[in-house]
């Protein structure tokens, strides 16, 4: 039988009216994950808007996420934040707690040389207790990392891997050069079933911790060869993106769904938009969303 793929969930982050964290809807975000049998978890990512969370509520988030992951599964925390000063600091913070790994985006905002951007990561991975995971996601940093920065880091020996998002040629790339030694996890939610042939084995998404039961459904008929099945769970996982698209405000169309599946708060920080009252209501009776399976199903 083939080999079981991993999948890491990026969760959002549940929040009250006054932006604090939401725990109720922390708790049963995270038990849907649980459920459905995911082999990880990336607290405070994109998707979980880490840049935009009050100081108090990002630390909150971390402790509550590492109490209720500890002994579950892999946990990752997003630590990347637009300068170096202030991306040490909350690897600090992060390390106080029971946490597999911190992941770094490249410092936005900004622009830097990649010598300068090898200093950075380098540097971090130098004073972090924490294995430190590069996190490649051009589409919103504006800032593509090359091929030669990959080789200089890749011999670092606290720097483990990529999450490499949107850039699939660019990850075999990384894959056939440095993934005997250097964990390269793609964030393709819309290609998974064929990535499973080609042997990229760890994926690692935020539409994935909307539907943790297709998503790991999905990877379970690839490793039973039933790659039909597989196909079909990719299809559901495409549509429910697309619709999502098709709002024209996904945080606040993400804040629906959860809502709509028992898991209280809001996954969408201000500025974001609200779906308003028929905005949710569509999107409550597309087709697709009324396949999702209720919070906390196996998967």
């Amino acid at each position: 039988m083939p080999t079981l793929a991993r999948i890491v969930t990026a969760i959002g982050t549940p929040l009250d009216r006054d932006e604090s964290l939401h725990r109720e809807g922390l708790d049963r975000h995270l038990a849907d994950q649980w459920s459905a049998g995911v082999d990880g978890i990336l607290a405070a990512g994109s998707m979980g808007a880490m840049q935009m969370l009050r100081d108090q509520t990002y630390r909150d988030l971390i402790e509550a996420t590492a109490a209720a992951s500890r002994g579950r599964a892999e946990l990752l925390v997003g630590v990347g934040d637009a300068g170096w000063a202030r991306t040490r600091d909350r690897i600090e913070l992060a390390s106080r707690f029971h946490i597999d790994g911190v992941v770094v985006l490249t410092p936005y905002l900004f622009r830097f040389s990649q010598q300068e951007l090898i200093d950075y990561f380098t540097s971090l991975a130098d004073v972090s207790p924490l294995p430190m995971y590069l996190y490649d996601l051009p589409a919103l940093t504006g800032v593509a990392l090359d091929v030669d920065l990959y080789a200089a880091l890749a011999r670092h020996p606290n720097i483990r891997g990529v999450k490499a998002s949107g850039r699939l040629d660019f990850a075999r790339q990384l894959r056939d050069r440095f993934g005997d030694r250097f964990r390269v996890i793609v964030a393709e939610p819309d290609r998974v079933a064929g990535l499973l042939r080609e042997g990229f084995m760890e994926h690692l998404d935020g539409m994935f911790a909307i539907a943790p039961q297709w998503i790991m459904a999905l990877v379970r008929a690839a490793a039973a060869g039933d790659y039909h099945a597989a196909d079909d769970y990719q299809r559901k996982l495409r549509a429910l993106r697309e619709r999502l698209l098709e709002t024209g405000r996904v945080m606040g169309a993400f804040t629906a769904l959860m809502n709509g599946r028992g898991i209280p708060g809001r996954f969408h920080a201000a500025p974001y938009a609200s779906l308003d009252e028929v905005g949710r209501a569509e999107l409550a009776a597309a087709e697709i969303v009324c396949q999702l399976p209720p919070a906390g199903a196996a998967a």
